[in-house]
């Protein structure tokens, strides 16, 4: 078996006579620990928040020891994205008049709607969810997601709002 490894006899009975040294042992206890706690960050965490787990789970360790395991473990950070060039900017936007007045507080259903729009990250890219909001009930009254921010998802979520409450009169 030696001669098909291509290793000493002398160097394997030397391997299978000692075993793991304490600091190996140390080191693959750490590692199930850290990847535990990769694997709960959903793979996101580096080797900085790992070792501040680590600290609240009340193990003693260095960042650097972290830091080493986490290397030959293979396990890395999720690193933030970039921004694409020219992405920043766009057409300026219609000015509209701020009725509101930052006066949230409504006496009646239907008075006044506001709206926003979000972007949630999935693995096929973003989906854009429109959304409008009673300020009475504090409700949605009203949604939409698409592939792609356009004025079309937020005109598709005022109108659902529009045929699911049916307002009355015009204030």
């Amino acid at each position: 078996m030696c001669r098909c490894l291509r290793i000493q006899p002398s160097g394997f009975y030397a391997w299978q006579r000692n075993p793991l040294s304490q600091r190996t042992q140390e080191d693959a206890r750490q590692t199930k620990l850290i990847r535990q706690a990769w694997n709960d960050s959903g793979k996101v965490y580096g080797y900085r928040k790992l070792h501040d787990d680590l600290l609240d789970q009340g193990e003693s360790c260095r960042p650097n020891r972290v830091a080493r395991l986490t290397k030959l473990a293979g396990i890395k950070a999720q690193i933030g994205y970039k921004r694409r060039p020219g992405s920043y900017g766009g057409k300026p936007s219609l000015a509209v008049d701020n009725t509101l007045d930052r006066q949230f507080d409504v006496a009646a259903p239907d008075r006044a709607w506001v709206t926003d729009i979000t972007y949630i990250r999935t693995l096929d890219g973003f989906a854009y969810l429109a959304v409008v909001i009673d300020l009475y009930s504090r409700r949605v009254v009203g949604w939409s997601m698409q592939s792609r921010q356009t004025t079309d998802a937020v005109l598709q979520a005022l109108h659902m709002a529009v045929w699911q409450r049916k307002p009355k009169q015009r204030y």
